[in-house]
């Protein structure tokens, strides 16, 4: 009978969170306090080019490479959404590097896209925080209001009250801990949640969400966001997988982008929210209905080979929120009743899918696939992809041998820096020895880079095992010795 009334209660409480959402996405009402978004495309470089036409991705920069395009263009097309929702200048803060929309590889001079069809993004587009003042430091300050502890910039900040809603959305590379920063040091997953309980202590904000593209992403809340200050998020992938690229050159599936474009113009989790954003009457859908969309759209039918797990962290009572609340809602689509899940505008989105962590890859394989045989450019091209793979095995033949001299060799080794651990609990017990730990192993080794970066978990796992950043740095400098020089010679290519 006890357990009777138990599952009922269950039922009851579940029907009346789902009569909430409905309500609320349903209701359209005014928002009270004024709507903040905060836009940041965490990287630069061509290569990049999804981050800031709808900003974020996996990697820290490599020049040459093209894949910041899609960061970019995801911020840009972010914004676009944020303009035609009604909410003003004054309370959208960018970010970007901007360096795609006139680079010399972009084939559009001037023009940033986030879709094989789509119209410019980047027409409008502030530029409150570009090039090096797209930082850690800049970052936080702007969330926190603080516009005395700026560096460059135009000086916008989060200046919000207590009735106040805001959109964060940051799309960069990312690894199990971390988000990328073009200049300066990359955000470090418990600098980000102490900065958001900084910011509800204030009670400067009645509701705040956060949507996050990078490969990892959920680490960076897993076991950390509170689930009592008002922050609901949503990630690209879980703690341990890749987010993928959307709209490649190459990847197989859907639309491809127009000629000329050796890259991806936007990633998967990213253009799947957009996407519904601009098609929808956003009075009338909830983030939990966009959740479950996004979450359905970025995960493949047949395998997870393709795809994410994108997941939800914080205040779940914040879900049942409108979308409007946030990002108001595109006066063309009044009373669009399209059905939540799986529209035709999305269905298709994220054609040509490249995991994150071989997203730069694509630029290398298409610029020699292209280049006439015999060529100064086929052998560039040529030479430069082999640099890569052999830096990456670089990296990975080393962190395999710290983790051998720490642990033993072979398996023993392998199983502490590959463990991940159960669900709800983070990814590190002393964050600031997992920072020493790669400060060392970079001192030493040369810098983990974009590819690299995935390691992050195995010097989290050191740490974890009572391995202090000093012993760390003493084992980092005899497993790199032997590749040191080579190491080296490779720093330009991934800083």
């Amino acid at each position: 009978m006890v357990a009777r009334v138990r599952c009922f209660a269950r039922l009851l409480v579940q029907l009346l969170v789902l009569v909430a959402a409905v309500s609320s996405a349903g209701a359209g009402e005014d928002v009270v306090g004024t709507r903040w978004a905060v836009l940041i495309a965490g990287s630069n470089g061509y290569y990049n080019y999804r981050h800031q036409a709808r900003t974020a991705l996996c990697f820290h920069f490599v020049p040459f490479l093209q894949q910041e395009r899609t960061f970019q263009a995801d911020v840009c097309h972010a914004y676009q959404i944020m303009k035609k929702g009604g909410l003003k200048d004054e309370n959208i803060i960018v970010f970007m590097y901007d360096d795609i929309a006139n680079n010399t590889e972009n084939p559009w001079p001037g023009v940033i896209i986030n879709h094989p069809n789509g119209t410019d993004v980047y027409a409008g587009v502030p530029k409150d925080y570009t090039g090096e003042d797209v930082n850690v430091h800049n970052f936080l300050a702007v969330l926190l209001g603080d516009n005395s502890n700026l560096t460059g910039g135009s000086g916008k900040v989060v200046d919000s009250g207590p009735d106040d809603h805001i959109f964060v959305y940051y799309a960069d590379h990312g690894s199990p801990g971390l988000l990328v920063m073009p200049s300066g040091d990359d955000l470090y997953a418990d600098d980000l949640v102490d900065t958001l309980k900084k910011k509800h202590a204030t009670g400067t904000y009645k509701s705040l969400v956060f949507y996050l593209e990078a490969c990892e992403s959920g680490s960076m809340f897993e076991g950390l966001l509170p689930a009592d200050i008002n922050v609901y998020a949503t990630t690209a992938s879980n703690a341990e997988e890749s987010s993928w690229a959307a709209y490649c050159s190459y990847g197989g599936q859907g639309p491809p982008p127009p000629p000329g474009f050796d890259t991806c113009l936007g990633d998967l989790y990213s253009v799947s929210w957009m996407e519904d954003s601009d098609a929808r009457d956003l009075r009338n859908e909830s983030l939990a209905q966009q959740y479950e969309v996004v979450r359905e759209n970025t995960l493949p039918h047949a395998s997870y080979s393709q795809g994410s797990h994108v997941m939800q962290y914080g205040d779940m009572t914040q879900n049942v929120q409108s979308l409007y609340s946030f990002i108001g809602t595109n006066p063309d689509n009044d009373n669009v009743t399209t059905s939540v899940k799986r529209s035709g505008v999305v269905s298709g989105a994220g054609g040509g899918r490249v995991s994150q962590h071989d997203a730069d890859l694509v630029y290398f394989w298409n610029k020699y696939r292209k280049a006439g045989d015999g060529t100064a450019e086929k052998r560039e091209a040529r030479e430069r992809l082999h640099q890569v793979m052999a830096r990456r095995s670089q990296i990975d033949s080393s962190v395999e041998r710290i983790g051998s001299l720490l642990f033993g060799s072979g398996e023993a080794g392998s199983k502490v820096l590959t463990a991940v651990r159960p669900a709800g609990q983070p990814l590190a017990d002393d964050w600031d020895c997992l920072k020493s730990s790669v400060r060392a192993y970079e001192g030493h080794c040369g810098p983990l880079g974009q590819y690299g970066m995935k390691h992050t978990r195995a010097f989290a796992n050191i740490c974890n095992a009572g391995v202090t950043a000093e012993d760390v740095a003493k084992v980092a400098a005899q497993a790199c010795a032997a590749v040191h020089s080579d190491t080296s010679s490779f720093s330009s290519l991934v800083q």
